[in-house]
């Protein structure tokens, strides 16, 4: 049986047929946007009745250019691309304590957030420059330099320390930079002022 004519699918494989990181499906199931329930093995289930909603939706919704406002009602969008869990729940903690109305989208890996990206146009990138199957340097130029991210502010996290970071200034340069261990301190001020900073672009 094809996957497109099962009523069900697990986690992996709806994060490749909607092209995500598996931890972005699990955080869509938690946030009620796929329905969900376990097996008696304990194997979460995902129907497809809800994939093809959100499919739906997606294709139904406005479409927009980089630069096009979007409407009011629209919660502004953060897209976290991170490898980590700890960092993953970090920044979804901060998120929720200091940013009421801001949607979270998170992405495990480079290629898996370049893609998300693409779908969500997020007002936001969070990026770790280094991640699993992609240059850090590479990806932050390509957010950088590709239209279609234009209206998008982007904001670094690293575990490098400030010599660490020296072989990726040229694609850090202008950017605003965090030291995971001033995460919660730094965090929130800077992600407050990139989504006013869109606003005020709109």
């Amino acid at each position: 049986m094809s996957e497109d004519a099962r009523d069900t699918f697990s986690t992996l494989e709806v994060a490749r047929l909607l092209g995500m990181a598996v931890r972005s499906v699990q955080m869509m199931v938690d946030r009620g946007e796929l329905e969900a329930w376990k097996t008696p093995g304990g194997h979460r289930r995902i129907s497809r009745d809800s994939v093809e909603r959100w499919r739906e939706g997606r294709r139904s919704g406005p479409s927009r250019t980089a630069t096009a406002p979007r409407p009011a009602s629209t919660a502004r969008r953060v897209l976290l691309i991170e490898d980590s869990a700890h960092y993953q729940n970090l920044v979804s903690l901060l998120v929720k304590q200091h940013l009421s109305g801001v949607e979270l989208h998170v992405a495990d890996d480079g290629i898996a957030g370049l893609a998300l990206a693409g779908q969500l146009q997020p007002d936001v990138l969070i990026v770790d420059i280094l991640l699993p199957g992609i240059d850090g340097a590479t990806l932050i130029t390509s957010l950088r330099s590709h239209p279609q991210f234009s209206r998008s502010r982007l904001i670094v996290v690293t575990s490098l320390d400030e010599a660490g970071r020296a072989p990726y200034a040229f694609a850090l340069e202008g950017v605003p930079v965090v030291h995971k261990p001033q995460l919660v301190a730094q965090l929130p001020g800077l992600l407050k002022a990139a989504l006013d900073t869109t606003v005020e672009a709109a």
